[in-house]
């Protein structure tokens, strides 16, 4: 009898455990910041305010990391910050966005950003450079937004 109910603890104890993994990956984005930010990128919000960069004066003190020049961001596309898990877009000129690179899919890493889309290697989801909705699923959330602050030259981590 004692061997049953060591059986049903330890079955219990891993459905516990079953439970809480399925939780956390419910978020998609394989971060601990996916679920509080799964609400607002469930519902894509206007092209000016998604990822939108803020400007700062060139003199700010302590604005963030920065990422790059802004030359370095190609008009009409984008870079890929792995170790940051952000990427940077320019749809229009002067125009900068950031979403998390973290995949909405399966919580990979997008590792591109070519002819108007952010590519991600694993199952082929694509997002639009523009506000980062999906162009080609798998995925079926969009990338949430990041933020980042653009000075004269260069684009920095807020």
């Amino acid at each position: 009898m004692a061997m049953g109910t060591g059986r049903r603890t330890v079955l219990a104890a891993g459905a516990a455990t079953a439970a809480g993994l399925a939780a956390g990956c419910s978020g998609g984005g394989g971060g601990s910041a996916a679920p509080s930010s799964t609400p607002a990128a469930s519902a894509p919000e206007s092209g000016s305010a998604t990822g939108t960069a803020s400007a700062a004066p060139s003199g700010s003190p302590s604005l963030g990391k920065e990422l790059a020049k802004k030359s370095g961001i190609p008009v009409g596309g984008g870079k890929v910050f792995t170790a940051e898990k952000v990427v940077v877009t320019q749809p229009a000129a002067g125009e900068f966005k950031a979403f998390s690179a973290v995949c909405t899919h399966q919580g990979c890493l997008v590792d591109k950003v070519a002819d108007g889309t952010i590519d991600c290697p694993c199952h082929g989801s694509r997002f639009r450079i523009a506000d980062g909705s999906v162009e080609r699923g798998p995925a079926g959330r969009p990338l949430p937004a990041a933020s980042i602050t653009v000075t004269a030259d260069a684009v920095l981590l807020s």
